[in-house]
């Protein structure tokens, strides 16, 4: 008895240990909920959800191993009913239970559902057995083909969302900063579109007939010489037709 009263103990001393270590992990995620729902985002509140689940699944060990004894054989009674408010109990349960009265012990003591939720469950029990064969199985296999489309269509969600984070992490660069100043050159100053050619004047440089403009006026080079003219060949006609058969008067 001695041996079972102590590993009785030690159970109970895990179980509560890894209790108040969820009801922690719950207050601390509440609260940063309630103080910080303005910058929270979902990694950091998945990172939290974790830790719930970590002692979530550490509890369920601890209630499924071996050698932890079998809890339904501890039957938990109340030692004292009153009205009047227990100071020590409500140091236990942090203020929520003032006073073990007989409101309260039903709903703290209870090992079977609620009457409402009772009697649900008979409805839905008696609903399961009445329920035709074929019909349960055409309801079984509709069930099954949503289930099934829902989960094709959140795999190859998956599927493509991962195709594009390996795509964008191992894709090469498909531009080019220099070419691209080249092009916005080019079109805004014709740079570049004809060999040999000046680019245009930049805006606010106005030609002849534009008004003055602001800014230095741009030197021009030295004038090329002008060629001199042919002389018309039709003066040219004339004046050797002059020459031999001249005016008489």
């Amino acid at each position: 008895m001695q041996r079972e009263e102590k590993q009785l103990e030690a159970t109970l001393h895990a179980i509560l240990n890894r209790v108040n270590d969820l009801k922690s992990a719950i207050q601390a995620l509440i609260t940063k909920l309630e103080t910080e729902y303005e910058t929270i985002n979902w990694p950091t509140f998945l990172d939290n959800y974790a830790i719930l689940s970590g002692h979530l699944t550490g509890l369920s060990k601890i209630l499924q191993a071996e050698l932890a004894p079998s809890l339904k054989s501890v039957v938990v009674l109340p030692l004292q009913l009153g009205c009047e408010r227990d100071e020590e109990l409500a140091r236990l349960t942090e203020g929520r239970v003032p006073a073990c009265t007989h409101d309260l012990v039903p709903d703290l003591l209870r090992t079977k559902p609620e009457p409402q939720a009772e009697q649900r469950l008979q409805q839905l029990n008696h609903k399961a057995s009445t329920l035709n064969f074929d019909t349960a199985q055409k309801q079984v296999a509709q069930f099954t083909k949503v289930v099934s489309h829902v989960w094709e269509i959140i795999s190859k969600g998956r599927e493509d969302w991962e195709g594009e984070s390996m795509r964008s992490a191992g894709m090469q660069p498909t531009h080019s900063i220099a070419d691209t100043h080249a092009l916005v050159t080019a079109v805004g100053t014709g740079k570049g579109l004809r060999p040999g050619m000046p680019p245009s004047l930049p805006p606010g440089v106005g030609g002849p007939g534009m008004g003055p403009t602001r800014g230095p006026t741009p030197q021009m080079g030295p004038a090329a010489p002008t060629m001199p003219k042919a002389p018309s060949a039709i003066k040219t006609n004339i004046k050797a037709a002059n020459q031999i058969h001249p005016y008489r008067q």
